[in-house]
């Protein structure tokens, strides 16, 4: 029996098989998938539903520190408890030093790990297309950090 996954991609690849391979989003291709019967509309818990958007909210607020500097001021660490995945949620200004370095170790893990698959991406998408010039990805990001936290939001010198 295929996994949850597999059957939203096999939805997603008749999908584009159908409308002629052209990029669309992943909302067109659900709505084509129930509207053929390819899967049902899930049973939301609402608790479930309200926990999602509450984790989007608190990744998305920032604070302002004394130096004029915009930081995210909610961190996430993930811990197992009982083989089962939990995301805690804690307040930067109050959360105790060792949560906060494990936030941040686990934020620089995603990164990496992001990295490594784009690199992977890139190499298998010029090894398919070896008659054009190859997509060059740099990955020293030193430059571009710095220059972006003297930018401010719009782009512009603070």
């Amino acid at each position: 029996m295929a996994t949850y996954n597999e059957q939203l991609q096999k939805i997603w690849h008749e999908f584009e098989k159908e409308n002629g391979n052209v990029p669309a989003t992943a909302r067109e291709a659900v709505k084509w998938g129930v509207a053929r019967g390819m899967i049902q509309m899930p049973k939301v818990d609402p608790y479930d539903k309200i926990a999602e958007d509450m984790a989007r909210a608190l990744r998305e607020e920032y604070g302002t520190d004394q130096h004029g500097r915009r930081y995210r001021k909610n961190h996430a660490v993930r811990v197992s408890k009982g083989g089962v995945q939990h995301t805690m949620w804690a307040i930067m200004d109050n959360a105790p030093r060792e949560y906060m370095r494990k936030a941040f170790v686990q934020r620089r893990d995603q990164i990496v790990g992001d990295c490594v698959q784009l690199a992977t991406d890139v190499v298998v998408y010029n090894g398919m297309n070896a008659e054009q010039e190859p997509i060059q990805i740099p990955f020293d990001f030193t430059h571009d950090v710095e220059e972006r936290m003297v930018l401010d939001d719009k782009g512009e010198a603070a």
